[in-house]
Parts: structure tokens; C-alpha cells; sequence
């Protein structure tokens, strides 16, 4: 069972959570589950943790986040799509819904603002799932290239089947066909007269990524006092050397990777996503 619950945040920002409601295995009712929060990623949504978090809900209570700009989320023309903004959110999501102490699993984009909401208020978080995000800047380059990419976007799609064709196959970016990059799109698209578009605004979604594209986030991780496991795709956009250097700046930190898997990891291989992290999270349920 998923049910929504609308969560107020920063600037009176409507929030749409997703709580998947299934009561955890093995619990009475009544008793407290262990909180998880799942971000998603740029241009992402909380149905895009649907697999992850039915099997989170043996032993948690695991709600995902439409961040602003996302999914069922409010998307102000103006913003703010700031960093702090983002934070704010996920820290209004946690207190607003009792999830305290949280376990924080975000996925790019998403988990820069977990690592960023953990060192902020540690008091919040209790352990944090990292999945394939740089703490490196990318560039004025990387930016550009987003840019062009989302121009080359051929909206409308006339069809769901060819959202799934262009991602999963056709745009250039892919480098052989990936079936689940397709049906991630497919899941940020909606009907309109004309066809099938984004969700979300593409001005937007640069607007977002231009908030973090040029900085690097190396303090803010350093200051991370909660266990923190680092996941890469091996074929994802976060390197191996990086990802060990990361787990070396943190204080707690442990490293994880999912062979089959690029950079979206939790849909490109599921089953190698939770044979990642469930010891992880084990460890954290134990005293």
C-alpha cells in the first residue's frame, strides 16, 4: 500500500511524500519503525524507490520524497532551486513526519542534499546511503553539455513505447541499449494534447544543477559524523577512485558497488542494489 501525505516546505513549498505503508514484519502495531527517507536524483521521482522501498518496509517506515520541481511536488516558476532550498526541504520532510533519527538513501542529485542535510543537522540522521554522486565539481562544460542534451530531446513523444525507444536506445548518450533507462523516462513523462513531456520543467532542472555543477562538496562530506556507505555503478557516472577517496574523507565511511549497473543503479540491477546495502542497513538496525 503507498499513500501520500503532503509535507510543507521552505518558502510554503507543497511537498508531495510517498509513504509506503506496508506495516514491517514481525512488529506490533504501535511500535516505532526505524525512519528511512528516500531522494531521488535530478529530474527523478519518489515512484522511482517503489522496488527499494517495498522491501524496506519489512523492517522500516520508508517514505520517498517529490523534491520541488519533481514528480507531485510544487514547481514554482521562480524557485527557489537552490541547494539550501532542497535541504530545507528533506529537513522539513523528516521533522513534519517523525522519521527522526533518519536513515537518509539518495540517489545523485538527491544524495548530495542527504550528505548536505546530515552534516547540517546531525542530530536528524543516523546513517546515510550514498549512490552515485560525485563530491567533485563537474564544470561550466558539464553544464553546457545538459544543455544541448536537453535541446536534443524530440518533444512531444507520440507514444510511451517511444520515450522507452529514445532513452533506452536512440539518444545519444546511450552507449548500448539500456531497457531500464528507458522505462525510468517513461516514468517522468506525462500525457499531454500534443503527447507525451516531461514532468518537470527542463529550464528548471538547469536551474537546479546549476546550484552544484560548479562547486565541489568535499568539506560538507568531511563533516558527515553518521555511518555513510558510498554505491557506485562500476559503469556509473561516480569513479572508482573517487568513490574510495570519498570514503576516506568521511568519518564513518564504507564503500559498496553493483557490477550491472550504470548510473542508475537502484533500476539497472535491483537485486545487486540490495545485496549492496541491506548489510549495511542491518548494521544500522543493530545496537
Amino acid at each position: 500500500m503507498v499513500r501520500r501525505i503532503d509535507v510543507t516546505g521552505a518558502g510554503g513549498v507543497r511537498l508531495a511524500a510517498w509513504e509506503f505503508a506496508d506495516p514491517p514484519k514481525g512488529r506490533a502495531e504501535g511500535d516505532h519503525a526505524p525512519g528511512v527517507l528516500l531522494l531521488h536524483g535530478l529530474m527523478g521521482r519518489a515512484s522511482h524507490w517503489a522496488s527499494t522501498a517495498r522491501w524496506l518496509t519489512e523492517r522500516h517506515r520508508a517514505v520517498a520524497l517529490d523534491q520541488r520541481g519533481h514528480g507531485r511536488s510544487d514547481k514554482p516558476a521562480e524557485g527557489p532551486y537552490t541547494r539550501d532550498a532542497y535541504v530545507a526541504d528533506a529537513e522539513a520532510a523528516i521533522e513534519q513526519l517523525g522519521l527522526a533519527p533518519v536513515t537518509l538513501i539518495g540517489h545523485a542529485m538527491g544524495a548530495l542534499t542527504a550528505w548536505q542535510l546530515a552534516a547540517k543537522r546531525p542530530d536528524l540522521v543516523q546513517a546515510l546511503i550514498i549512490c552515485d554522486m560525485r563530491a567533485s565539481a563537474l564544470g561550466a562544460a558539464s553544464q553546457r553539455e545538459w544543455e544541448e542534451w536537453f535541446r536534443s530531446w524530440p518533444v512531444p513523444f507520440a507514444t510511451l513505447a517511444d520515450v522507452r525507444k529514445w532513452f533506452g536506445e536512440d539518444d545519444p548518450r546511450v552507449e548500448r541499449p539500456n531497457t531500464a533507462r528507458g522505462e525510468f523516462f517513461a516514468e517522468v513523462m506525462a500525457e499531454r494534447a500534443d503527447g507525451w513531456r516531461p514532468v518537470f520543467s527542463r529550464r528548471q532542472m538547469l536551474t537546479s544543477r546549476e546550484t552544484w555543477v560548479h562547486d565541489a562538496h568535499w568539506e560538507e562530506l568531511a563533516q558527515v559524523r553518521c555511518p555513510t556507505l558510498v554505491v557506485r555503478g562500476l559503469d556509473g557516472e561516480l569513479g572508482r577512485a573517487e568513490a574510495q577517496e570519498m570514503v576516506r574523507v568521511l568519518p564513518r565511511g564504507q564503500y559498496g558497488e553493483v557490477s550491472d549497473a550504470g548510473h542508475l543503479v537502484h533500476y539497472d540491477c535491483p537485486s545487486g542494489w540490495r545485496t549492496a546495502i541491506e548489510p549495511f542497513l542491518d548494521g544500522v538496525l543493530t545496537p
